[in-house]
């Protein structure tokens, strides 16, 4: 039994409070991840940064959380499903004040580095959560409405984004996490089943292995540009870095029970096809959701909340069709 099949140990609670609590969380989560494109001009005045140090706000943030997501169903084990979301939502709101305190690119990039690794459990844990609050046939339901949440927050991302760097400051797209997220952790609190606790053992080595992999990796995806890719020895260095680790990692965890990621369920082909889709996906919305706003920002010259108001309608399309 793991994190995404522990069988809630408080019954009896309602699906909707349930619903409301965990997605309230996983949109704080995801919209986070794109609300400050368009503030990233903005910040680089603030916190002294040039125009390819600045992306670093973005990608400290997704490699935390690529990194921190596969231990989530190891923490929600050892310590009860419940406990890690709370524990996660209140470190993600303190994250958030930190980042709008920040004064220097160093500290930002520290503070959104916490941002991620708190906030990453939260996204499984609250699909977990659904599945097992909602009954059978309801579930497809309960997805749909995760969906519509992971779906919405990207694109609303820089519409929200635009929004307040246009009329209050940049500072405020950390800030607004902070009302909500209180309102969250009292919910959430109030509502949460929590699942059995059971000690665990984790393949220490392989996890290490995958965190040194995944932030070679995309060291070598933000800087190799403007290294002049494998001109360099740095990006030559961390390709190879990356392709050791994660090769490691992958041997290891295949059929190791102890592995963070189970690899082995691969050998389901619908799996297996419905993760490389959704990876193919991924790219394209993320991919866009980032880099529109630049576009429209410093070629087409459009203010930050034009530039989020041409990114709604992406928002009201993901809703629709979910």
């Amino acid at each position: 039994m793991d994190a995404t099949t522990a069988a809630p140990t408080r019954g009896g609670a309602s699906p909707w409070p349930v619903t409301i609590a965990v997605m309230l969380g996983t949109l704080m989560v995801i919209l986070d991840m794109t609300i400050v494109n368009v503030s990233l001009p903005h910040m680089m005045g603030s916190l002294g940064a040039t125009s390819e140090q600045i992306t670093w706000v973005l990608t400290s943030y997704i490699v935390a959380e690529a990194v921190m997501i596969p231990l989530s169903g190891f923490l929600a084990n050892r310590f009860g499903r419940r406990n890690v979301i709370l524990v996660s939502i209140v470190g993600f709101v303190i994250a958030s004040g930190l980042c709008g305190q920040a004064d220097t690119l160093t500290e930002m990039v520290i503070f959104r580095i916490l941002q991620g690794i708190f906030g990453a459990p939260v996204i499984p844990l609250s699909q977990s959560t659904l599945l097992d609050t909602f009954p059978a046939q309801e579930r497809g339901k309960a997805m749909a409405i995760f969906g519509i949440g992971v779906l919405m927050a990207p694109a609303l991302g820089p519409t929200l984004g635009g929004y307040i760097t246009e009329h209050w400051d940049w500072r405020w797209v950390f800030y607004i996490n902070l009302p909500v997220g209180i309102v969250n952790i009292l919910l959430a609190y109030a509502v949460l089943p929590d699942t059995e606790h059971r000690k665990q053992r984790i393949d220490l080595f392989g996890a290490f292995c995958m965190v040194i992999g995944i932030g070679a990796l995309q060291y070598v995806l933000d800087q190799g540009n403007h290294e002049n890719w494998f001109e360099s020895r740095v990006i030559v260095y961390g390709t190879v870095l990356a392709a050791l680790t994660l090769l490691v990692f992958t041997l290891r965890s295949w059929n190791r029970p102890d592995s963070v990621l189970q690899l082995n369920l691969l050998r389901d082909r619908n799996l297996a096809t419905g993760s490389f889709l959704m990876m193919c996906f991924g790219l394209g919305l993320f991919g866009t959701i980032v880099l529109q706003p630049i576009l429209l920002q410093e070629l087409l010259g459009y203010p930050a909340s034009t530039t989020g108001l041409v990114m709604a309608p992406r928002a009201l399309c993901n809703a629709v069709t979910m």
